[in-house]
């Protein structure tokens, strides 16, 4: 049985925590600075208060400590470019343990009921265990360029998952 459960839906100090998560991460290993967490603060807090549950989802997963890892659907713009997923990420306290794995699933899982035809991501070139995930799910990497969207300058790409009716 694992140490961790996924939850769905707002948990008190989930901003701040998945904030405070990327921004450690991506600082650690790729260099991003503060640009990048309050980026991060300040759309999932707007994610957060229009979240509808009919078109939206965002789960965590948790452990006795809080809050280890998240990913999220965002289907306000589904109908015309597809739900967008969000805010993947896991701690080093669930690395390893199918946390990612699992998060991922339960996202595409709601997409499927909620019968989204396409889902994609954005993402950069070398996080090469995300992208893993992300191929064996069976996204597709449909554009590649170099840009500052996150306030770093890499290679972004963009994942596309075309999903059978």
């Amino acid at each position: 049985m694992a140490d961790y459960q996924i939850s769905k839906g707002y948990v008190p100090g989930c901003i701040g925590r998945i904030a405070e998560m990327h921004g450690t991460y991506y600082h650690e290993h790729w260099g991003f600075g503060p640009f990048f967490e309050a980026k991060v603060a300040r759309e999932l807090g707007e994610f957060i208060a229009r979240c509808h549950a009919h078109r939206d989802a965002f789960w965590t997963a948790n452990t006795k400590q809080g809050i280890q890892g998240s990913i999220t659907i965002d289907g306000l713009h589904a109908e015309q470019e597809g739900a967008h997923l969000r805010w993947f990420i896991t701690s080093d306290a669930l690395r390893g343990k199918g946390a990612g794995s699992r998060l991922i699933r339960t996202a595409m899982d709601f997409c499927r009921r909620k019968k989204y035809d396409r889902v994609y991501l954005w993402t950069f070139e070398g996080l090469d265990a995300a992208r893993h995930l992300y191929e064996k799910m069976g996204f597709k990497r449909i554009e590649e360029r170099r840009g500052k969207q996150w306030g770093t300058k890499v290679i972004e790409q963009k994942y596309v998952l075309q999903i059978d009716p």
